[in-house]
């Protein structure tokens, strides 16, 4: 009784306290975006990683918030697929976005005479292009789910559960192993990606270190530039993508494996899915101070 309070109250206090957050940190971002005469890429990526994230807690934190307090079936069919599909969608949208997002980041703080700033945006708005294309190949790897997912149980060799809302049909082999490749190979690319524009951005940042210190031992003062202070923000809220990602794909390889159904490891695995999407945007207002710096990212 006391487990199923604490889920009852975690899943909700981490639901409401993300929406909350996110909510408030994209209206920031708007007005940054909207009232600056020069529109940063930086700003429209943030605004789309936030709505990704509020997606997310939409429909996978409420459904299991209402599902701990005892509600059942509570979607018909067609609610189900559409939760089901929005989730996959969303966590495809917040891997891309990530990896862009640490990618044009990387860009921004590089070198002058680097080969990364030749790939810098000419303009904002090119990057609605990313976007279109990371929902195009995201909504056609997610789009088997609305034929194996519904709200009946029927034979329980055929179905798997999800907190008894909704159930899974086990999905036909020759469309197993076409999704499943494309996931991995997607999945791999952008976080390939991520990794590598990520260990770019901490060499700079160190190289910055090292000029601070220079200045420092010379007695002289020596302010850090608003794009590496917003480099650092970036690179912690990757770091923290990075923890909840491979948490949950560990937890979710030991339930797979597992003989016996682990209720405090589904419990814990369904935490760490909405991990990212609820503690991110207080990343980014920690790491910001309420996000004023954040108006001056190049």
């Amino acid at each position: 009784m006391i487990l199923k309070i604490l889920k009852e109250i975690t899943f909700l206090i981490m639901t409401v306290l993300g929406i909350l957050g996110n909510m408030s940190v994209s209206v920031n971002y708007m007005f940054s975006w909207w009232g600056s005469p020069e529109k940063k890429p930086i700003h429209l990526i943030l605004i789309h990683l936030i709505f990704t994230n509020i997606i997310i807690l939409l429909v996978k934190g409420l459904p299991k918030t209402i599902a701990a307090f005892g509600l059942r079936n509570f979607l018909d069919d067609i609610g189900c697929k559409i939760i089901v599909y929005m989730e996959r969608l969303a966590r495809g949208l917040s891997i891309c976005t990530s990896s862009l997002l640490t990618v044009v980041q990387a860009i921004i703080i590089s070198p002058r005479a680097s080969g990364w700033r030749r790939l810098r945006l000419k303009s904002a708005w090119h990057i609605l292009l990313f976007f279109l294309f990371f929902w195009i190949l995201n909504a056609l790897i997610s789009v088997n789910l609305i034929h194996s997912t519904t709200n009946t149980r029927l034979n329980v060799s055929q179905l798997k559960s999800d907190d008894n809302y909704c159930y899974f049909m086990l999905p036909i082999q020759k469309i197993k192993w076409i999704v499943l490749p494309l996931m991995v190979v997607r999945d791999a690319v952008f976080q390939g990606a991520m990794g590598g524009a990520s260990g770019y951005v901490a060499f700079l940042l160190h190289k910055h270190h090292q000029h601070v210190l220079y200045f420092q031992n010379s007695k002289l003062l020596y302010r850090t530039p608003p794009e590496l202070r917003a480099a650092q923000s970036v690179l912690l809220l990757m770091l923290c993508f990075v923890f909840f990602y491979w948490t949950d794909c560990a937890f979710s390889l030991f339930l797979t494996l597992s003989s016996e159904v682990n209720i405090l490891m589904v419990n814990t695995r369904d935490f760490l899915t909405l991990g990212y999407a609820t503690f991110s945007p207080f990343v980014l207002i920690h790491r910001d101070g309420l996000l004023v710096e954040c108006r001056h990212v190049q």
